[in-house]
C-alpha cells in the first residue's frame, strides 16, 4: 500500500508488509563501484558495521577460517574487546582498528564468510520504528561513484540490493515490493 498525503498518512513512504520504504530506495540510482571507491564504506566512519547477537555468535563461529587473513591490529582487537562493541549510541557494532577501519576488511574486501546485514544492505540503512522497520537511503559522500554506476546502468538502489533485502525480508515482500514499484511507475507517483 503506498502512502502519500491524500490519505493522510507519511508523504514519500510505501509499506511494504511491516516495512516502510522511502521512496528514494525505489527512484535513486545506486551501484557499488569497488574499482574506484575501494570499499571505503569499511574505512571510514567512527563505529563498525550494527550487528545482531546472532550475527555477532556467527562471526565468532568463522574466526578460525579467516584469523590468519587478519592483519595484526585487527587481531589484537578482537584479543582485547572481542568482535563487537557497544558504540556510544549504544548499538552494538562490529569492532574497528584505529578508530575508523572494519577488523574483518582485507584488502580486497570483506573476510566475513556472510557479511552482516547491515553492511549488506548499505546504503540502505535499517531502523526498527515500534512494530515497524523503517528503511532509508544513507547518502555519503564516499559512493559518489556508485551513483554514476547506478545512473548508467540504471539500477535503482532497491534492484542494486535485491539479494539482501530477500535474504532480511524473504522473496515474497521482494515481489510485493517490485509490484508497488510498477503501480507507482504506472501513476507516474515515481519516474
Amino acid at each position: 500500500m503506498a502512502k502519500n498525503q491524500s490519505s493522510g498518512n507519511i508523504a514519500g513512504v510505501v509499506e511494504v508488509g511491516n516495512v516502510l520504504v522511502h521512496l528514494d530506495i525505489l527512484t535513486e540510482y545506486f551501484c557499488c563501484d569497488i574499482e574506484k571507491c575501494n570499499g571505503q564504506c569499511c574505512e571510514e566512519g567512527d563505529a563498525g558495521a550494527p550487528v545482531t547477537l546472532d550475527e555477532v555468535a556467527e562471526i565468532e563461529n568463522s574466526l578460525d577460517t579467516i584469523w590468519s587473513q587478519l592483519g595484526a591490529q585487527a587481531q589484537s582487537v578482537i584479543d582485547c574487546q572481542g568482535v563487537a562493541y557497544t558504540d556510544v549510541e549504544g548499538e552494538l557494532v562490529t569492532s574497528i582498528v584505529n578508530g575508523r577501519n572494519c577488523v574483518f576488511r582485507g584488502p580486497h574486501g570483506c573476510l566475513l564468510p556472510q557479511k552482516p546485514i547491515s553492511c549488506h544492505l548499505y546504503p540502505i540503512r535499517e531502523k526498527q520504528l515500534g512494530p515497524m522497520v523503517g528503511l532509508n537511503y544513507n547518502r555519503w559522500d564516499i559512493c559518489k561513484a556508485a551513483t554514476v554506476l547506478g545512473e548508467q546502468k540504471r539500477l535503482r538502489v532497491y534492484e542494486f540490493l535485491k539479494e539482501p533485502l530477500i535474504r532480511c525480508f524473504g522473496e515474497e515482500w521482494y515481489k510485493e515490493l517490485e509490484s508497488i514499484v510498477d503501480e507507482l511507475l504506472d501513476k507516474k507517483v515515481i519516474h
